[in-house]
């Protein structure tokens, strides 16, 4: 027989249990509570965010390529070491289906990822810019190849294009191909833009510079055609290495050209060449080509390379000057002169300079 103490007790737990009848089922509310605790913190440690400060982080620049599987993904994230469960990712995309969300190009994918934040990443990850700069003086192919290089263009659809008549005419541009029209410069492209997208962007650069109406004025006076300038201006590119004798080589050109004289320009000859550059020789200055400008006067049918825009502008206004020959000096410069007579002068300078140079690599080598 329980005392009066507990007689009380017993009472108390009763009406408190008719006051609250959760409480009979506190356990199993418990058990709840804990199995979505459980379920919060997995999916917070196992599906988490992506990091706020993930610009911040290193990345490692990966690429997908077009038409790469699932698998081959998650094998180039680990050669990279940008995943540590293979596995665990290929389920994960599996599952919620973003393996089919994946998309080629090249990223940059920072480090210290889980899985399912690698493949949230990579379903909204935007191409990285890759830088390529094209030097001034460079053949169409050649642009091409450094394009290919960089950025996995197909070089032979790029040149195919440049040529290509009826994309020419889209262009706007005033001439039978695009060679010459592509703006030596340094440009930002992502991983396989579409050729015309980067042969659109190189030639608006170049046309760019014809816009301004004192360019346009200036075409006028000296009755010249945008495809004449931009073929003088890739002569001038091919003869100068130092800047500021731009303006005087134009002149030099345009000087001749008013007089009816041939060009005389090496670069038109190096053109031609199939195992150029190289030195010349008499032979070479024979060859019958309309782009010999050592055998017919006036201007090559188009330019023989892509020149910068410092060229096309020494082009567009030569300096003022009476100058009509130029030779090398020697020391990557050259010397201009008003007449015949002088022009001999500087040329037997420069090729008394020439011969030393020969002279002293011979011995040279035969010491060694």
């Amino acid at each position: 027989m329980k005392s009066p103490f507990w007689q009380k007790v017993s009472t108390f737990r009763q009406r408190v249990h008719s006051i609250c009848p959760i409480r009979r089922h506190l356990w199993r509310v418990g058990f709840i509570f804990t199995i979505l605790l459980a379920v919060v913190i997995g999916k917070r440690y196992l599906f988490p965010p992506l990091p706020q400060d993930l610009e911040k982080r290193p990345a490692v620049t990966v690429l997908i390529p077009q038409g790469a599987t699932f698998g081959a993904i998650a094998d180039t994230l680990m050669a990279h070491s940008l995943l540590r469960h293979r596995e665990w990712f290929l389920f994960l995309g599996k599952i919620t289906g973003k393996e089919s969300r994946m998309h080629a190009g090249m990223f940059a994918v920072p480090r210290g990822l889980n899985s399912w934040q690698v493949l949230v990443y990579l379903e909204t990850a935007k191409n990285v810019l890759l830088k390529v700069t094209i030097p001034e003086g460079l053949r169409t192919e050649r642009v091409a190849t450094i394009l290919q290089r960089k950025i996995g263009v197909d070089s032979a659809r790029f040149v195919q294009l440049v040529r290509d008549s009826a994309f020419v005419r889209r262009l706007g541009v005033p001439a039978p191909s695009l060679d010459g029209f592509l703006m030596p410069e340094t440009y930002f492209f992502q991983w396989k833009t579409p050729e015309e997208v980067i042969i659109r962007t190189l030639v608006k650069n170049t046309m760019r510079l014809f816009e301004p109406d004192s360019v346009r004025r200036q075409l006028q006076q000296l009755n010249m055609s945008i495809l004449e300038i931009v073929t003088l201006a890739s002569i001038i590119e091919g003869e100068v290495m130092v800047d500021s004798e731009r303006v005087l080589v134009s002149s030099v050109f345009h000087n001749r050209l008013k007089r009816g004289w041939r060009l005389q320009a090496d670069p038109t000859i190096q053109f031609l060449l199939k195992d150029g550059p190289r030195r010349l020789t008499y032979r070479d200055l024979e060859i019958d080509s309309p782009y010999n400008t050592y055998k017919y006067a006036g201007l090559p049918p188009g330019p023989i390379n892509n020149p910068g825009k410092q060229s096309i502008l020494a082009a567009i206004f030569p300096a003022q000057t009476r100058y009509l020959y130029f030779v090398a000096s020697g020391d990557g410069g050259h010397r201009f002169s008003r007449t015949l007579k002088e022009h001999l002068k500087w040329k037997r300078h420069f090729d008394k300079i020439r011969r030393e140079v020969y002279w002293k690599k011979r011995q040279l080598r035969s010491q060694k």
